[in-house]
C-alpha cells in the first residue's frame, strides 16, 4: 500500500477544499493516486471538490493588444510576486510593450519574445533591469497571437486578472463585447465538445456512474444516467452550450444567440492570472519564531 504523506493530504485539500480526513481517506482508497483521489472526493462531495480549479494562485496581469482594424491581436500573461507590483506603472509598461511586440513581431515562444529589441535593449534586459529596481521577480509566462477570421474583441476584468481575446465572425461590436464578458464570467474550457479533453469526459462519466451506484440506481440505468451527466457537463464547460450571461429568459445559449445574430465564433483565448501556478502561502508568525530560534542557537 502506498504511503500517504502529510504533504499529499495538504496538496489534495488545497485542490479540493475537502476536509483533511476525507482527503486522507480518498488518498488511501486511491492508493496515493492524486487524480483518482480527487475523483473519489467529487463522488462524495459533488462540485465543491473542484472549487480550487479557478483559484488565482499568482499575481500579475493580462495584457491585450488589438490592431486598429481588429484583424490582428495578442494576449499575454506576465507574473510577479505581489499585487502591489502588478499595479506598478513600469511593470504595466513592460506588459503593454511586450504584448504589442507579440502582435507585430510574431515570436515563436517566450524565449523569442524575450530576445526582441525594446527600450534600447531587449525585452529580457528591460525585465531584468526592472527586477533590479523593484526588487521583485517577474516573468513573461504565456501568450497567443491571433490573425482574425472575423474581428477581434477583448475584455479585461478584475484589475487585469482575467483577460479574453475573442475572434467573432459577423455580428457587431456590442455582441463582441457581450460574448467576451460572458467568457470572462463563465470561463468555458472550449468552444464546443470537440475541444474538451477526452480524459475530462471519461472522468465525468466515471463519477456519474459511481454516484448513481451509491444512490442505489439499477445497473441497467447507469449508462443512461452517465450519458446525461456527460452531456450536462459539456454544456456547462463549452461556450456554445452555456446559457448567455445576459439572456432575458435565462435559457438562451450562446449558440442560439449567435444564430439569431447571424454570427459565429472562430475562436477565443481566456487567461486567468496565475491559473495552474501554486502560490506559496507564508506563515509570518512561524517565520518569526523560526528566525528567533535560529538566533538563539
Amino acid at each position: 500500500m502506498a504511503e500517504i504523506t502529510a504533504n499529499m493530504v495538504k496538496e489534495l485539500r488545497e485542490k479540493t477544499d475537502a476536509p483533511m480526513m476525507e482527503c486522507k481517506k480518498a488518498l488511501s482508497e486511491a492508493a496515493g493516486d492524486m487524480a483518482k483521489a480527487e475523483e473519489i472526493l467529487r463522488v462524495k462531495l459533488g462540485n465543491k471538490a473542484t472549487k480550487a480549479a479557478t483559484r488565482v494562485t499568482a499575481e500579475g496581469v493580462v495584457g491585450i493588444h488589438i490592431a486598429a482594424d481588429g484583424k490582428l491581436g495578442a494576449i499575454l500573461e506576465v507574473n510577479c510576486e505581489t499585487d502591489f507590483v502588478a499595479k506598478n506603472d513600469e511593470f504595466l509598461a513592460l506588459v503593454n510593450n511586450s504584448v504589442e511586440l507579440v502582435a507585430n513581431q510574431s515570436p515563436a515562444d517566450v524565449a523569442a519574445l524575450s530576445a526582441l529589441p525594446l527600450a534600447g535593449g531587449t525585452v529580457e534586459s528591460t525585465r531584468a533591469a526592472l527586477v533590479g529596481r523593484i526588487g521583485e521577480n517577474m516573468s513573461l509566462r504565456r501568450f497567443v497571437r491571433v490573425e482574425a477570421k472575423g474581428r477581434l474583441y477583448a475584455y479585461i476584468h478584475g484589475g487585469a486578472k482575467i483577460g479574453v481575446l475573442l475572434d467573432l465572425v459577423g455580428g457587431d461590436e456590442q455582441l463582441g463585447k457581450d460574448i467576451s464578458m460572458h467568457i470572462a464570467a463563465f470561463k468555458p474550457k472550449a468552444l464546443d465538445a470537440s475541444g474538451i479533453d477526452q480524459a475530462l469526459v471519461d472522468s465525468e462519466r466515471r463519477i456519474a456512474v459511481e454516484k448513481a451506484k451509491e444512490a442505489g440506481k439499477p445497473e441497467a440505468m447507469l449508462e443512461k444516467i452517465a450519458e446525461g451527466s456527460v452531456q450536462k457537463f459539456l454544456k456547462d464547460v463549452t461556450l456554445l452550450g452555456q446559457v448567455f450571461v445576459k439572456a432575458e429568459d435565462g435559457k438562451e445559449t450562446i449558440e442560439q444567440l449567435l444564430q439569431k445574430k447571424g454570427a459565429s465564433v472562430a475562436g477565443f483565448t481566456l487567461y486567468v492570472v496565475g491559473d495552474g501556478i501554486e502560490k506559496k502561502v507564508s506563515d509570518f508568525a512561524a517565520e518569526v519564531a523560526a528566525q528567533a530560534a535560529a538566533a538563539q542557537k
